[in-house]
């Protein structure tokens, strides 16, 4: 049977013009095609790794699957160190929370417990920001099921009005319920009667670390050290003003819309929360 070309002539004859064998095609094809390939997919590579900076391979590869790419994640590590496309990160842990206080704490309510929907628990932190001469202290809040940053507030002095910002900016983009639940760590700034007045205000049940132990809030760590690596550590702020605006952009933008999240199954928290809201036929918080 005679296979026929898009020219409406056999495989066969497309040979003979073009005076080769079937042979020597395959041959051309086997030494050339495979690099070809690997161009293209290493100049895609590079594209997000310029757009999305601080990707690591898998979620490059998930970016990839995304544009309809079939890839394995072990060729594109491969392409990666090659490239020299791999990120370095720093590790370096400053603390920020102070929990010699008078203050009442109040007990882990999240131990073992994993949110299932939006709102059912707000997880907070505290870091600092590192411009040429002076410092800056970021305070967050993040919804702990989609990740997506809800609440922050940049200011030079790490003190409880810097807190009680990040929490009325959560609250005015927010509804929540009397089962919703704010974690923190025992900082000052969390446990001062001023902010333990608001959440108690609002219905929130109140929860908080154990001394000494980040992993209670794991969450709030993990995005702390995201922004650091991918953000801070990578710029040099001029100034107050410009490290607000970069920060907006990193949270609002990059780390909300625009970074994929692996415990999302790759998708950004803004597009998770949507999906989440279609599947539920409900309307975005």
């Amino acid at each position: 049977m005679q296979l026929e070309g898009k020219a409406g002539f056999s495989i066969s004859e497309a040979y003979d013009a073009a005076r080769i064998s079937r042979a020597g095609f395959y041959r051309h094809f086997d030494d050339h095609a495979p690099q070809q390939s690997a161009t293209e997919l290493r100049h895609e590579i590079q594209q997000i790794c310029l757009n999305s900076r601080c990707y690591g391979y898998r979620r490059v590869t998930a970016a990839l699957r995304a544009q309809g790419r079939i890839v394995n994640r072990k060729r594109v590590l491969r392409l990666m160190r090659s490239d020299n496309l791999l990120c370095l990160r720093k590790r370096r842990f400053v603390c920020t929370t102070d929990s010699r206080h008078t203050y009442a704490v109040y007990p882990n309510l999240t131990r073992d417990w994993k949110p299932t929907a939006i709102n059912q628990l707000w997880v907070s932190d505290l870091t600092y920001i590192r411009l040429r001469e002076s410092l800056l202290y970021l305070a967050v809040i993040l919804d702990a099921y989609s990740r997506r940053v809800i609440g922050w507030a940049l200011g030079e002095s790490l003190n409880t009005e810097l807190t009680v910002e990040a929490l009325q900016q959560a609250l005015a983009e927010r509804s929540i319920s009397s089962s919703s639940v704010h974690h923190s760590d025992r900082g000052v700034q969390y446990c001062a009667k001023e902010y333990v007045d608001l959440l108690k205000t609002h219905g929130f049940q109140i929860s908080m670390s154990r001394t000494g132990n980040p992993y209670d809030n794991a969450v709030a760590e993990s995005f702390m050290r995201t922004l650091k690596c991918e953000e801070v550590y990578l710029t040099s702020y001029r100034d107050r003003d410009d490290a607000l605006l970069r920060i907006e952009d990193f949270l609002n933008r990059i780390y909300n819309c625009e970074r994929l999240h692996s415990t999302l199954g790759y998708l950004t928290p803004a597009a998770y929360e949507a999906k989440v809201c279609k599947q539920n036929r409900e309307i975005l918080p």
